[in-house]
């Protein structure tokens, strides 16, 4: 393990812990522009996360220790998270302990553990909203998979770091199985963070919120490391998507501080194209209704084994 490995995951975890709240208020100011709204400052989430953080939190008569760790589970599951992904460069000392499906299985602990904390209160909307969750999780853990496994083929290798490398060396090429894999991705991570068509972020309703159902009852601290953490799973699962689909930019092995500027450089201009697409795609898009997620997400699982079986038939894996 090299200084130069130890500075590129130190700076991946502070770039994502740093920037993730930048990231949401970047999405809520080009969906205001996109709708002829005001826009909100784009350091308003810093804003609220230091207002809640000096806040005394309420906690409800039922709850149990479980509530009150929750949302330090969920935030160091995401914390975690991007120490995994090559947000800046593929030379990351966790990359080689984590591989992707390490990655699901946190991304998964972090959902379950939303869900209890949820239903430990016992209020109604929190049930409903950890159910809902547990069902959009069932069927977008497949179709992220999938979408793994295919690129796993390509790379040789489960571990993120060596199938961002290979991508990276390959270039620029016209690969269907890549483009399958990008539209099941871009799917899957709408419906994990709870954007629209699956949910949406921006509102309260009572019968169709997923996300905020199941942080009512947080408050202060708690609700601002749970807000943190829906932010830093946003930055992680751009990342992910940038490593795989548009890897350029990532420094290498013996990266030195002006390799990481630079990285960092084309890492805030591709958050910049995605958060602007992410409004664009939420302006133009309607709430699907909660039994039509389902098929959405069955839509994204078709279209990852669609580019699992193309990588096969290209690659000669299938007579």
């Amino acid at each position: 393990m090299t200084v130069s490995a130890l500075l590129t995951q130190a700076a991946a975890v502070a770039a994502a812990v740093g920037l993730a709240p930048l990231l949401a208020g970047w999405v809520n100011q080009c969906r205001a522009w996109l709708q002829n709204r005001s826009a909100p400052p784009l350091l308003l989430p810093y804003r609220m996360l230091r207002k809640l953080l000096h806040k005394d939190a309420v906690l409800a008569e039922a709850a149990s220790p479980l509530f009150r760790a929750v949302p330090y589970v969920v935030f160091g599951c995401m914390v975690v998270a991007a120490g995994i992904i090559p947000s800046l460069g593929t030379d990351l000392p966790a990359g080689r302990a984590a591989d992707a499906i390490a990655l699901v299985g946190l991304l998964a602990t972090a959902r379950m553990f939303i869900a209890l904390g949820a239903m430990d209160v016992g209020t109604a909307f929190g049930t409903l909203g950890a159910r809902r969750e547990m069902l959009i999780g069932f069927l977008a853990e497949p179709a992220l998979l999938m979408v793994l496994f295919n690129l796993a083929l390509i790379g040789g290798s489960t571990a993120i770091p060596v199938i961002a490398d290979r991508l990276l060396t390959q270039g620029i090429a016209v690969n269907p199985s890549l483009a399958f894999a990008a539209l099941a991705f871009v799917m899957v991570l709408l419906a994990e963070n709870a954007r629209l068509p699956i949910d949406n972020p921006a509102t309260h309703l009572e019968l169709t919120m997923i996300h905020e159902a199941m942080v009512l009852e947080y408050s202060a601290r708690h609700l601002a490391l749970v807000e943190w953490a829906s932010a830093l799973k946003l930055f992680n699962y751009a990342c992910l998507g940038f490593a795989f689909f548009v890897p350029v930019g990532l420094s290498g092995q013996d990266a030195g501080l002006t390799d990481l500027l630079l990285a960092a450089g084309w890492l805030v201009a591709k958050l910049l194209l995605a958060g602007a697409a992410l409004a664009l795609f939420e302006s133009l898009s309607a709430k699907l209704r909660v039994f039509r997620a389902p098929e959405f997400l069955a839509m994204a699982f078709m279209l990852a084994v669609l580019g699992l079986l193309t990588q096969l038939l290209f690659s000669g894996g299938v007579a």
